[in-house]
């Protein structure tokens, strides 16, 4: 079985209401603001999964800010997945900083969504400092045994739409404070994995951490894959697109191309998410 662990859609709505959206969310503006951008349905999703062989895509909106914006991107995605449960896994997906974001989860975790993400900081940094309110919101997703994704990017090298000001300090500063939570990085975690080699502690932090390679294409040489799975082990990486950036078939050819075995790929693609999922 072929998991997609990290794809977006939209409801028709904010693809009606996109020059709305831009001007009144920083965020978005800053990831969507090009005119090259697309914002797909779960209709074309299907379309293009039936056509790369991806049999799964856990699918989620986008961090509005405004709460009537990520109740209804929500709404979208239970819909979804309660429409083609055999083929989406819905992930519930609100602002870090909203006083409602606990209250959201729960709503959409009770509604029979089987994750939390991508959840991000596209003005500040992910630390605990900025988001200390969320003990709550971490504590309902340890509560309901599901994942939680976090957006991360390196803190170098180029520009690109979407890019944070992160630090891996303040990232793993916020891994030790929810031990306990399932957490899964997107993009490699922004290069994190890199420190599971240290010899004290990291290992312990990163237990119960997971590593997504959306939009791995961009940004790394296909021999990432044999490095972070040297690393931390090949059963800690989730294949994940950030489709509609990238299609699957990009990925595939990166893994071959990277020389990993049968089973190191049987695990990338499918097994890994089967199991934190409970699929």
């Amino acid at each position: 079985m072929i998991i997609d662990s990290h794809t977006h859609i939209f409801p028709s709505f904010f693809q009606k209401k996109k020059e709305e959206a831009l001007s009144r969310e920083y965020a978005f503006r800053s990831l969507y603001g090009s005119p090259h951008s697309r914002l797909i349905d779960r209709d074309e999703l299907l379309k293009v999964m039936d056509e790369e062989g991806v049999d799964r895509c856990v699918v989620f909106g986008f961090p509005w800010e405004r709460a009537d914006y990520f109740k209804r991107h929500n709404d979208y995605i239970i819909e979804s997945v309660q429409r083609y449960p055999e083929r989406l896994i819905g992930f519930s997906c609100f602002s870090l900083l909203s006083p409602e974001a606990s209250a959201e989860a729960r709503r959409c975790l009770q509604a029979g969504l089987s994750g939390v993400g991508e959840l991000a900081l596209y003005a500040s940094d992910i630390s605990y400092e900025t988001v200390s309110n969320i003990d709550v919101l971490m504590e309902t997703c340890s509560n309901f045994r599901v994942p939680i994704l976090l957006h991360a990017n390196e803190p170098v090298g180029h520009r690109y739409p979407g890019k944070t000001r992160m630090t891996l300090a303040g990232l793993y500063d916020f891994l030790k404070k929810y031990p306990g939570n399932q957490i899964i990085l997107a993009h490699w975690g922004g290069g994190l994995f890199f420190y599971g080699m240290m010899k004290k502690e990291v290992k312990d932090v990163l237990r119960n951490v997971w590593f997504d390679t959306a939009a791995s294409p961009f940004l790394y040489e296909p021999l990432i894959y044999k490095v972070a799975g040297d690393i931390v082990g090949f059963d800690k990486i989730l294949f994940g697109t950030d489709y509609p950036l990238i299609s699957a078939r990009r990925y595939f050819k990166e893994m071959e191309a990277a020389g990993l075995s049968e089973e190191s790929i049987r695990k990338i693609c499918g097994e890994n998410a089967a199991e934190l999922l409970g699929i």
